[in-house]
């Protein structure tokens, strides 16, 4: 199902990446080094916001929502863009079985203490606020504060269904029409109304073509073979317990109209159980979030600032 090959990177001046400038982080587990990109300026008066993408993405699905942030918060408000190992520019694990939530928790907490971070408010998209979630049962007091967007403790199986099949389909696509035909099929669902020019530059966020003429990810395969045997119909065990972790700071819950990944059954619980918790949903698109509209930004903004300030006035708890 899975042909396996060495890892490519797109060329340095690859239209997602352009202004994402990165430094390289060593990560914890399996030798991967991890591109991190840093905006802004980091200081003792504000709390840094920390981005993960989902599962096969990368940090150039915040590229946008970046620049709206610092436009309407503060131009050089720190925010930091991590690619988790085997996605985006990050290079890969050694081995498929150490690709895992925790050890992806283990690399951000290694990429914060190389910069210096001891709180952050930290967002993240489906797989990413698993990671963070993961994050709170290693070193809870550096989250100051959370965002999940798409992301619950309740892994709903259909969804991984979904993207297995659809990216596996795509890898397979060897000329340039066919691979549009099928991606604009795959990802189109997710952004009824867009135009076609904005769909391409969705789609290069995860595929882009080598000099070779082939398509490549911009993941490690390796991650889709973690996938090949799940089932549609597949129940995984809840993990309410890492998402309870997160009660000691502010959360935000965020759920787009069309995902698969977050049910509305689902997104309702987690509200109930935080009864503090800001709910947002964005209508009229899945997953990934574009996070581009002045609305989800400037409440993630208000979010940011808020746990900021919570953090600054609440004792470091050490242990």
């Amino acid at each position: 199902m899975f042909v396996m090959a060495r890892r490519t990177f797109p060329p340095d001046d690859y239209e997602p990446f352009l202004q994402l400038p990165v430094q390289t982080i060593a990560g914890v587990i399996g030798g991967a080094k991890l591109r991190v990109h840093l905006s802004g300026r980091l200081d003792d008066r504000r709390v840094p916001l920390v981005c993960l993408a989902d599962y096969c993405r990368n940090m150039g699905d915040y590229r946008s929502f970046l620049r709206l942030f610092q436009r309407q918060l503060e131009s050089d408000w720190p925010v930091v863009l991590i690619d988790l190992a085997g996605h985006g520019r990050s290079t890969n694990r050694q081995k498929t079985n150490q690709y895992t939530t925790t050890n992806d928790a283990r690399d951000v907490a290694a990429a914060c203490a190389a910069l210096g971070i001891e709180r952050a408010v930290f967002l993240g998209q489906g797989y990413g606020g698993r990671v963070i979630m993961s994050l709170a049962g290693l070193n809870p007091h550096l989250i100051s504060g959370t965002l999940l967007m798409d992301s619950a403790p309740v892994i709903h199986a259909p969804s991984l269904v979904r993207l297995r099949d659809n990216l596996t389909l795509i890898i397979q696509m060897r000329g340039k029409k066919q691979f549009g035909t099928i991606a604009h099929q795959a990802f189109g669902k997710s952004y009824p109304g867009i135009t076609q020019k904005e769909l391409d530059q969705i789609i290069s966020r995860t595929f882009y073509w080598s000099k070779s003429g082939r398509v490549r990810p911009l993941f490690d395969i390796a991650l889709l073979k973690k996938l090949a045997s799940v089932q549609f119909d597949d129940l995984y065990e809840a993990q309410w317990a890492l998402f309870n972790l997160l009660d000691h700071a502010p959360l935000m819950l965020m759920r787009t109209q069309l995902t698969d990944q977050l049910t509305r059954t689902i997104f309702q619980k987690m509200g109930d159980l935080r009864t503090d918790a800001i709910q947002l949903v964005i209508a009229g698109q899945g997953s990934p979030a574009l996070l581009e509209g002045s609305d989800e930004v400037g409440a993630i903004c208000d979010f940011v600032h808020h746990a900021s300030r919570h953090a600054r006035c609440s004792p470091i708890v050490t242990g």
